[in-house]
């Protein structure tokens, strides 16, 4: 008999684990910012020796004497610092490393701190008040940043922003105006941006319509049936039509009056303590709930979630309105928020602000509530530095929040992805 045969194998090739691509943007970005506030805020000298910033407000329960810091040394430590961090960033990405949206924010504090004691030095910067309002500011953007997130989320990419925010401010003048209450012009504003969004999906769920073009499309809509409403009624009785209706601000007793968190968190009007409600209740939905894991398949696999039962096109038709209404929200803000009348295209862009706020904030609440605070802190620094006086020219500063957003969405956002079946219409 022969010897039975074996077979040998060889040995199986060890694995090796596929590496993630370096992104070097992050540390680029931080590094020439940070060599930009080295050499003008911390070497070119500033206009005075002491920059004095002013904290408390007088309605504070106890005050908190202003604080002056030498200009020039001050703005040179922190730059450095601000280095440091741009160092540590090579070195994660290098090894790649994760360490979080701790780093580049803090850098972004650090920087802009460097950069107040170089342009107010010689003055007295009003730190409480500029953090105010940012916050206040940032409120149509973190309302069309939360309609852009339900929108795109379930596959429909919403440009009418825009369009919405605009139709929310003037239907929440006209309505405010003609009843004498603010209250009624915030509920009238969503019906606004509810319209935009019921002509958006129409297109673009029922006929297939490119959505980019049906929003853009829809926003020169809105601008122009509102300057049409604006010149031939508004402005021939602006006593019934377009009065100036603010909404009152709401101390919240006891937390109102506790230093710098007070006036800025609860010193508000309803309209920022609605912005709160709205990104807690989007945040737990959206990731906790099965409302929010039915919209988020919709959005990357239609097909599976039509598998399972999910009506694809009803839920989006239906998040796509809730997210005009979001947006219709905000646009009070330019109206009754502000205590304004209505004017001609006076959302000036927020719209689009609020879509770079949403892709900074990756497709999340928390994320495009931070991104929205920074643009709106970017805005409101213009205004306070144009009062108080600065060595920059008053149209770079105009430039401010656009060039924020610029560098904020290519040098920091790094890479993302959008929702899988973003602007794909979908048939069974």
């Amino acid at each position: 008999m022969s010897a039975p045969t074996t077979t040998r194998t060889a040995p199986a090739e060890p694995r090796v684990a596929a590496l993630t691509p370096i992104s070097w943007k992050l540390p680029i970005a931080l590094t020439v910012l940070g060599l930009v506030a080295l050499v003008f805020f911390g070497i070119v000298p500033a206009g005075g020796h002491h920059t004095t910033f002013r904290i408390s407000t007088a309605s504070d329960a106890f005050q908190i004497s202003p604080v002056a810091v030498p200009s020039t040394a001050t703005a040179l430590v922190l730059s450095i610092v601000a280095l440091a961090l741009a160092g540590l960033s090579w070195w994660a990405a290098a090894g790649r490393r994760r360490l979080g949206v701790w780093l580049p924010a803090v850098f972004g504090v650090l920087w802009v701190l460097a950069f107040l004691c170089w342009a107010g030095a010689g003055k007295t910067i009003p730190l409480t008040g500029l953090l105010s309002g940012a916050l206040f500011l940032s409120v149509p953007l973190v309302f069309g940043s939360m309609s852009g997130i339900l929108c795109e989320r379930v596959g429909i990419i919403n440009i009418a922003i825009e369009g919405q925010l605009l139709g929310g401010a003037f239907l929440a003048a006209v309505v405010a105006s003609l009843s004498g209450s603010p209250y009624l012009g915030l509920v009238a504003a969503p019906i606004a941006g509810a319209l935009v969004g019921v002509l958006l999906v129409v297109f673009a769920v029922r006929y297939w319509v490119d959505q980019i073009i049906v929003g853009v499309v829809l926003n020169v809509l809105v601008i122009g049936v509102t300057n049409y409403l604006f010149s031939t009624v508004l402005t021939n009785n602006v006593g019934t039509w377009n009065r100036r209706t603010p909404l009152p601000v709401l101390a919240v007793p006891g937390l109102s009056e506790i230093p710098v968190i007070g006036p800025v968190l609860f010193r508000q009007t309803l309209l920022v303590y609605l912005l709160y409600v709205a990104v807690v209740i989007l945040q737990i939905y959206l990731f906790r709930s099965r409302w929010g894991l039915r919209l988020r398949a919709v959005g990357e696999h239609p097909k599976a979630a039509d598998t399972v039962g999910i009506n694809v096109n009803r839920t989006r038709i239906r998040n796509t309105i809730l997210g005009g209404a979001v947006a219709g929200l905000g646009g009070a803000f330019f109206t009754v928020g502000a205590g304004l009348a209505f004017g001609r295209e006076m959302t000036g862009g927020k719209g689009y602000i609020a879509l770079a706020a949403m892709i900074l904030g990756r497709w999340n609440p928390i994320g495009a509530l931070f991104a929205a605070l920074l643009f709106g802190f970017s805005d409101n620094l213009q205004t306070t530095l144009g009062i108080v006086g600065t060595p920059i020219p008053s149209q770079i500063m105009l430039m401010t929040p656009y060039v924020v957003t610029i560098f904020a969405v290519a040098g920091l956002v790094g890479r993302v992805r959008a929702p899988a079946s973003e602007g794909i219409p979908y048939t069974k």
